[in-house]
């Protein structure tokens, strides 16, 4: 079993693992392992299910009450991460790195200082920031419970990287990118009022990149950019 940092602090953890598609689902099996390990339970006795924002969560039925893990799950191309945090909602969410139309995508989507932001971008480097921005809407619209619904995709992100950043507005969020290599970024929120840690308990086995499987090829990206 793996063993968590004792910080003391508010954290995010992470898990990594391949998905193949069969059963059991991997995505459960890891959000099983985070409630086992940050609520110090059997698996057995977990219940996954939401709260009353459809947030995922993994809960524990007692008799004074129920206690519940914040968790979130995302999925691309043969790779499923998990989040769990224990001081409150979190999103995640995994893109892999492949060519796309960047600024055409961020032109139709980001508001104005994104756009300039990625266009002062390195070339070479201008899709893997175009995807640090898209992640971070997702993840922050998981932890808001309502995804990229209400404006979602022209809300502004803060510079991608890490530690986590807050994000601009009247909502407490902090975004980041943990690194996590292969070919994928990855990007991480949480609703708090105070900095919020990652921590990267479990990465794929032996550090390979995912192997595609159409099955369960999934992104959130629109497929086609029209009028750009």
């Amino acid at each position: 079993m793996a063993q968590l940092t004792a910080s003391g602090r508010d954290t995010v953890y992470v898990w990594v693992d391949r998905d193949t598609g069969g059963q059991p689902d991997p995505a459960a099996v890891l959000v099983r392992r985070a409630g086992a390990l940050l609520l110090g339970r059997a698996d057995t006795e977990l219940v996954l299910t939401h709260d009353r924002d459809g947030r995922p969560v993994a809960r524990v039925d007692e008799t004074t009450g129920s206690v519940e893990l914040a968790v979130s799950v995302s999925r691309t191309f043969g790779l499923v991460v998990v989040t769990a945090r224990r001081a409150g909602p979190v999103g995640v969410d995994v893109e892999r790195i492949r060519p796309l139309p960047a600024l055409a995508l961020a032109r139709r989507w980001f508001p104005p200082a994104e756009l300039a932001w990625l266009g002062d971008r390195p070339e070479a480097g201008r899709t893997v920031d175009f995807l640090r921005l898209w992640t971070a809407k997702e993840a922050v619209g998981k932890a808001l419970g309502r995804g990229l619904r209400d404006g979602g995709l022209r809300r502004l992100m803060p510079t991608p990287g890490l530690p986590l950043r807050q994000v601009p507005g009247t909502e407490p969020l902090w975004v980041g990118h943990p690194r996590l290599g292969g070919g994928f970024v990855l990007a991480v929120a949480a609703q708090a009022s105070a900095p919020v840690d990652v921590e990267v308990v479990q990465r794929p086995g032996h550090g390979v990149t995912a192997e595609r499987s159409a099955s369960v090829e999934r992104t959130s990206l629109p497929v086609v950019v029209r009028g750009n």
